[in-house]
């Protein structure tokens, strides 16, 4: 567990007077498994990934978050973001760029070099969005509005139907 991520999460969100919980529960990294080991609805997990988006003279890494129920379509992200391709990071960069494993990643950036955008979808679900914290074990359940309010995310849409 990236125990330095969870606290860097909690403080920002304290200090933003976020309205969340924290759910503890049974190591799961893929949307349906936590959605079911949270006790929560799929649809309300935000689920992140660690992407290169490449071409036309740029190369730049994305933490690109969406819903948990949908797929990342990477060649839409590379474009809307001024690349003519993407791909995930491996495992080493994503631990590198997030301190934390495949599938613990919030949607949260805290290294300067990794940018981050969402899907809108996201915020469309449900008033609570869910993700793991740094860890398979943990997550929180946290107010859409608290999370834009604090984060203020570019809003990118690159998902589409599983």
């Amino acid at each position: 567990m990236s125990s330095v991520i969870f606290n860097q999460l909690i403080t920002l969100l304290d200090g933003g007077q976020a309205r969340y919980r924290i759910v503890e529960h049974v190591s799961a990294g893929r949307s349906e498994e936590a959605a079911k080991a949270r006790g929560t609805q799929i649809e309300q997990g935000a689920k992140a990934l660690v992407c290169h988006v490449k071409g036309n003279g740029m190369k730049q890494h994305v933490l690109a978050v969406l819903p948990a129920h949908r797929k990342a379509n990477l060649l839409m992200l590379a474009q809307k973001l001024g690349g003519t391709r993407a791909s995930l990071a491996s495992p080493q960069e994503v631990m590198t760029l997030t301190q934390c494993v495949f599938g613990a990643i919030p949607p949260f950036s805290f290294h300067p070099d990794l940018k981050l955008v969402v899907d809108p979808l996201l915020f469309q679900q449900l008033d609570e969005m869910v993700f793991n914290a740094g860890s398979l074990e943990k997550s929180l359940l946290l107010n859409v509005e608290d999370y834009l309010r604090i984060v203020k995310p570019e809003q990118v849409e690159f998902s589409e139907s599983a």
